[in-house]
């Protein structure tokens, strides 16, 4: 059975009465002919262990990253066993493999024979579309699109076959009484806010659209942070390549353009209800769409919030301590010549 890698380590060392089961490198040969695994892989994720002290047959369960920014575990036996090697590289994340997997479309209304009712639950899998507008959009099939929407409704005067609702905007006739049937939902298109300006993807600037601090912690790690940086503090947003929720730009709590790091302060709310559930997959997507960009991301977590990312900081608050190692985690992301360059 598969353990956390560092129980199977200390298991390791006690079953050999050595410090170090493996050596460095003991394994660097096997996993050779797997450069992207090598790549996914980080040691101070795994308790210090290196991937070449791994055996490839192991039943331990190690952290890997993918190039986009998925954190999941799994076994180097799982790992090594996954299809593609270097000609696609999404398919050593099991959520990169999930979405670019083909999309199975179920069978249109528009495929239904004229006369025969459709069941209602075809209608509600066939895209967010109503009957009508399916019926009209496949008119091409040889028939106008007049007489298909023609087709689609029953002729005043006439019963309504059983089973059927009477279309919409026409009366069911007097003495019958209509079955009650579940509309077709239908959604809104999906906009895109043209507030934002056009940019290259991963420049920073001042949004129209972000919203105002919501805490007054936010206000003072700032102010900490411009004490010891002399780095631009103006900038509330970082340009997309691709939209999130509605935008194409993300606001992180405090954005920093020369060092290209965002910085978010994370807490459970007045009540315990933030950054939790839903919201934190939401903080893992905004996350991922700011690394897309060339940013890194550091988050400040408190009232015991997990770590989401590598360089995310578990703290009780803000404080003088808290900032200090906020600037020691800048200086190990960007190197401390670049870093200590804008220390006042």
């Amino acid at each position: 059975m598969a353990e956390p890698v560092d129980a199977w380590w200390r298991r390791r060392q006690w079953s050999r009465g050595v410090p170090v089961p493996y050596a460095v490198g003991e394994f660097r040969a096997e996993w050779a002919s797997w450069p992207v695994l090598v790549r996914q892989y980080h040691p101070e994720w795994n308790a210090g262990v290196v991937l070449t002290q791994v055996p490839p047959a192991a039943e331990v369960l190690l952290t890997w990253e993918c190039d986009v920014g998925h954190v999941f575990v799994a076994t180097p036996a799982e790992q090594r066993s996954r299809p593609g090697r270097e000609r696609r590289r999404s398919v050593w994340c099991p959520e990169c493999a999930v979405l670019a997997q083909p999309q199975r479309w179920p069978v249109l209304p528009e495929d239904w024979p004229v006369g025969v009712p459709v069941p209602q639950r075809a209608v509600r899998s066939a895209g967010r579309q109503t009957l009508p507008a399916a019926l009209a959009r496949g008119a091409g099939r040889g028939r106008s699109a007049r007489a298909s929407a023609r087709s689609a409704t029953t002729a005043p005067g006439t019963a309504t076959p059983r089973g059927t609702a009477a279309p919409r905007g026409t009366a069911a006739p007097r003495g019958t009484v209509a079955p009650r049937t579940s509309a077709a939902r239908t959604t809104a298109p999906r906009t895109i806010c043209p507030k934002t300006p056009k940019l290259p993807s991963g420049e920073s600037f001042v949004s129209r659209c972000a919203p105002a601090p919501a805490s007054a912690v936010e206000a003072e790690l700032r102010s900490a942070l411009r004490a010891r940086l002399d780095v631009t503090f103006d900038h509330t947003a970082i340009r997309l390549d691709r939209p999130f929720h509605e935008h194409l730009e993300v606001w992180p709590d405090i954005v920093l353009p020369e060092l290209r790091v965002a910085i978010e302060y994370d807490s459970t709310g007045r009540h315990g209800l933030e950054h939790v559930g839903s919201r934190e997959e939401s903080d893992r997507r905004k996350d991922r769409a700011t690394r897309a960009v060339g940013w890194e991301v550091v988050r400040i977590r408190t009232g015991r919030l997990p770590a989401l990312g590598p360089w995310d900081l578990q703290v009780s608050g803000v404080s003088g301590r808290t900032v200090d190692r906020l600037v020691d985690v800048l200086r190990e992301i960007r190197g401390p010549l670049f870093v200590d360059a804008y220390r006042r």
